[in-house]
């Protein structure tokens, strides 16, 4: 990575521009300084399209404007996240912001200002790099050093909203009267310019009130996530292939195979992949990848693109490393297969949320009193939740622009609510026997299965977005050696 010049101290009444200690020019020269001013062509971009989720976003703000007539409503895209020194990690849009414009721009900020009508929407946004004083070349996130930026005409063409420079919006609040409530947690500058305005209740409701107007998705949000998932199954598909190269390293030759194809088709990964292999898989949340993959084993791969838009899909295969499950092996992912077909078909308009849960909860447990794993009858044990030492968690959860989509919504409106067309959610029943579980058999000690899959609930029940995936044991068996060529 290359070192910034270090320009010299700028005047009082411009822009400070941040610099890197220990550059190893001084300075710059007037002459230098003066040459970089001009000689550079017009770039500026005409006739731009809305992006397609324009419409969609415009949609949303009206019913935010709705929902808190009166109130000036800021919510922020976040500033980038130091990661070593002088580097930041990737930046990746506030899920709210994006919600409500269709933009991912670091140091962006949407301010809904109130008007008689309703509302006025800005995005505040920073604009082209200056020239005159240097920060484009200078400045270590100026666009000679990170890229090209759109400028606020082109940011408005885009986004069908007026833009302004986001660098005045904070004295600008802080002069603000009125009610104001503010999305919490992105962005420090904009929550100190506005922190004797508002208060936690409610800017809690803003919260609130956004993730819960995410819960149906619309036509566009479920043609993103079906993308998202087709690239899934994709990855799946590059992973099967490497299997051997996989056994010759670590599992994290799988989880770098799988992160390609989400590099390629989409933005990133939708979260940190889940590539474990062996007893890891009893591991509900495997992200360090450092195991070794093992013929004879069993490699659970819980992995998700993340479309550019930001929608990400969230799937799970529990897969033979050497193409053929044992007996064993067979008869626990047989059972958890036979209580995501249970957690599927309970979901359906109009049904409980939790019914997709407490189907594939009763078919495990009595998988569980048949193998003589825990004492029944089954009323029993799922009253008492004896079946949670091997079923460990929920058996899914809303999907969308989060994995864990929604998560702010009130329990009345999620887990204790009625389910919808447009909702997506996962399926995800599993089985887990710890390695060093002493009150099962020792052959069942470190297996681990878990298979999921993304559901849209549509008007007369609903559709499995991740159907291309094999999931019944056999059919896995026969999709593995297919693409191995056995």
């Amino acid at each position: 990575m290359t070192d910034e010049l270090t320009p010299e101290t700028p005047d009082e009444d411009e822009q400070p521009i941040k610099q890197r200690k220990n550059g190893l020019y001084p300075g710059v020269s007037d002459e230098l300084a003066e040459n970089m001013k001009g000689g550079w062509a017009d770039t500026e971009l005409h006739d731009l399209q809305p992006v397609e989720q324009a419409p969609n976003a415009a949609r949303r703000r009206a019913a935010l404007s709705a929902r808190f007539p009166g109130e000036r409503l800021v919510i922020p895209a976040g500033n980038l996240k130091t990661r070593s020194n002088d580097t930041e990690y990737a930046f990746r849009a506030s899920t709210e912001y994006v919600y409500l414009t269709g933009d991912q721009t670091d140091d962006s900020v949407l301010v809904l200002e109130p008007t008689k009508d309703g509302h006025e929407a800005t995005v505040h946004r920073l604009p082209r790099s200056n020239r005159e004083n240097g920060e484009f070349w200078l400045d270590g996130m100026g666009e000679l050093w990170v890229g090209r930026r759109h400028s606020l005409s082109e940011a408005e063409a885009l986004l069908g909203v007026p833009c302004k420079d986001v660098r005045e919006l904070a004295g600008a609040l802080k002069e603000a009267t009125g009610p104001v409530r503010v999305v919490r947690g992105h962005d420090a500058g904009i929550e100190a310019a506005l922190t004797d305005k508002v208060t936690a209740e409610r800017d809690e409701e803003l919260r609130v009130f956004l993730s819960e107007a995410r819960a149906v998705k619309d036509a566009f949000e479920i043609g993103e996530l079906q993308k998202a998932v087709d690239s899934t199954v994709r990855g799946f598909e590059d992973v099967v292939k490497v299997l051997d190269k996989a056994e010759a390293t670590s599992e994290r030759y799988i989880e770098g195979t799988f992160f390609l194809r989400a590099r390629v088709e989409g933005n990133d990964i939708g979260y940190g992949s889940i590539c474990a292999a062996g007893p890891h898989a009893t591991t509900l949340h495997w992200v360090r990848n450092n195991g070794e993959v093992r013929s004879g084993d069993l490699l659970l791969l819980d992995a998700g693109v993340e479309t550019h838009t930001l929608y990400t899909a969230d799937v799970t295969r529990t897969l033979p490393i050497n193409g053929r499950y044992t007996d064993l092996q067979r008869t626990i992912y047989d059972a958890v297969y036979e209580a995501q077909e249970a957690g599927i078909a309970a979901v359906k308009p109009g049904a409980a949320y939790r019914d997709f849960h407490d189907a594939a909860q009763r078919v495990l447990t009595e998988k569980l009193v048949e193998w003589g794993l825990v004492e029944g009858p089954v009323e029993r044990v799922l009253e008492l939740g004896l079946q949670r030492r091997w079923t460990l968690h929920g058996t899914g959860h809303m999907l969308g622009l989060d994995v864990h989509d929604c998560a702010a919504a009130r329990t009345e409106h999620y887990v204790n609510g009625t389910l919808e067309p447009g909702m997506v959610l996962t399926v995800e029943p599993g089985l887990y026997f710890q390695a060093d579980d002493l009150t099962v058999p020792e052959e069942y000690r470190g297996i681990g299965v878990r298979i999921e899959d993304d559901i849209l609930v549509t008007d007369d029940g609903n559709r499995n977005l991740s159907a291309a995936l094999p999931r019944r044991s056999d059919e896995v068996e026969a999709w593995m050696a297919g693409l191995l060529g056995k």
